[in-house]
């Protein structure tokens, strides 16, 4: 699944929603928590039954970010199932017993309306989550694994820099691939989105590191996202030679440009030509 771009819009906005879906984005992430002050929060939720289905509507995955306190985040991922949301952004992931606690309420209402299940995404953000952030990824209704930057790095006392940020986001995106889970984000916190350039590079790094893709709040940052992401036409030139000289040569070693081509790199080849 290919999802370079996911962009952030409140459920709340019906500004915001009404034009959402032409933006480009691989998903949109309806957000019931931060996003919406807490007298509008019933609204949103009741909303959702026509704000999915319209933010959707040129095909982009469709997930609901669910408050963090239980019988709101039950609430909100009721009305998401309902609506017919792809899945669930599950905000301030601390333990498994939340994700079971989430899958137990919805399981019986999937099966009612006859839907396929509702995918996770554990939202880590702070630092205790970071060390079961594999066992997160393990959960069999788990898509990909993301991190929240600011509540990451004050959940430690710290600055979210790139410098602090980096460690944790890197063994939370290590517990996403070591269980073949996407990995979404950056390694820095790209909260000035007006900085193009900058987002640009954080995504670039990222992709570099196999990164998946990630979220942002504004609709400008969507094709930023959506090229950082995805293989230079050199990249996608050179895999191409990769893969023809393999298919002339057999799958052992070989030299292509005086350098020698072995498994990983054919490997490596493949994954390019499969996300262009």
């Amino acid at each position: 699944m290919k999802l370079r771009s996911l962009l952030y819009v409140p459920a709340s906005s019906e500004k915001f929603i009404a034009k959402v879906h032409e933006r480009g984005a691989d998903a949109i992430i309806l957000d019931l928590e931060d996003a919406v002050a807490p007298a509008d929060k019933d609204r949103a939720r009741a909303a959702l039954a026509e704000a999915v289905p319209a933010v959707g509507r040129s095909g982009a995955k469709v997930f609901v970010r669910v408050n963090a306190e239980p019988n709101m985040q039950l609430a909100d991922a009721e009305a998401a199932c309902r609506a017919g949301a792809f899945g669930l952004y599950v905000a301030k992931t601390r333990s498994l017993e939340q994700l079971w606690r989430l899958s137990d309420h919805i399981e019986p209402l999937e099966r009612e309306l006859g839907r396929a299940e509702l995918a996770f995404v554990p939202l880590i953000e702070d630092a205790a989550a970071v060390l079961e952030a594999r066992t997160f990824a393990r959960y069999d209704r788990t898509l990909a694994l993301t991190s929240g930057g600011e509540d990451l790095a004050a959940s430690m006392g710290a600055e979210p820099l790139p410098d602090v940020l980096r460690l944790p986001k890197l063994m939370i995106h290590l517990a996403a691939k070591a269980e073949g889970r996407l990995s979404l984000g950056t390694l820095g916190s790209t909260t000035n989105y007006s900085d193009l350039d900058g987002v640009a590079a954080a995504a670039r790094e990222a992709r570099m590191h196999g990164f998946d893709g990630a979220s942002c709040v504004h609709p400008s940052v969507v094709p930023v996202l959506n090229g950082a992401f995805m293989p230079s036409d050199e990249q996608v030139a050179w895999a191409r030679r990769v893969i023809e000289a393999v298919e002339a040569n057999g799958e052992g070693a070989f030299a292509l440009d005086g350098k020698m081509i072995d498994a990983p790199i054919v490997t490596r080849a493949r994954n390019i030509l499969a996300q262009a």
